[in-house]
């Protein structure tokens, strides 16, 4: 039951992905298939470098769903354009909800390699973050990663969330289902409220002037 649990929270994270990285592409003037391309990408892209660093066959690899539920993605969005493409909010919207689940999907697939927590919480951030990294990076965006967004911290939060419950022995579907919604609570209230982290400052022209000293 557990198994077909977060089974449901991959292919839905993934779903919810793909529509993110489709959504982005249909304002450069990419077609059909390259948009499905991003889609995948985005929905793959950080699991890829999650099982790279587990030393695992790449999930997509085994399995063809992951194909085919990005093709349903993409046949969701032209049949639903008007719904999904032209809402504002909804890059926002599905790039949250994947970021949510695929975090989950990250750490427990850690904690199932039997590695360390803090591990854990790393992978959740790379599989949640790093797909939305190689779609920005793919369409010439700057990363929502490296904005002053809350992204990967929400994801951290996230792993710390599902830490605790695990502590209080709660069952792995609440744990799960908690943690995903603290990482999209987190990334829909720092949006709103505008949050984010204090932003690296400019050098001043005097400092770049003045030599380095040893």
């Amino acid at each position: 039951m557990e198994g077909l649990f977060i089974t449901a929270i991959d292919l839905i994270g993934t779903f919810a992905f793909a529509i993110s990285g489709i959504r982005l592409s249909s304002g450069k003037n990419i077609d059909w298939f390259g948009a499905y391309i991003i889609g995948l990408v985005t929905a793959t892209g950080g699991g890829t470098i999650r099982d790279l660093f587990l030393g695992v066959t790449p999930f997509w690899m085994l399995d063809g769903k992951y194909f085919l539920t990005t093709g349903v993605a993409l046949l969701a969005a032209l049949l639903f354009k008007d719904r999904i493409l032209r809402l504002g909010s909804a890059l926002f919207l599905f790039d949250a909800i994947g970021l949510g689940l695929f975090t989950v999907v990250g750490i427990s697939k850690s904690l199932e390699a039997q590695l360390p927590f803090w591990v854990a919480i790393v992978m959740g951030a790379v599989t949640g973050s790093v797909g939305g990294l190689i779609r920005d990076v793919l369409l010439n965006e700057v990363p929502l990663l490296l904005r002053r967004n809350i992204y990967a911290l929400a994801c951290v939060m996230g792993g710390l969330v599902y830490y605790l419950c695990t502590q209080l022995h709660f069952s792995t579907s609440v744990t799960e289902l908690t943690a995903a919604l603290v990482v999209i609570l987190v990334r829909i209230v720092a949006e709103k409220f505008n949050i984010h982290l204090p932003v690296m400052s400019p050098v001043k022209q005097e400092d770049k002037d003045q030599p380095d000293r040893i």
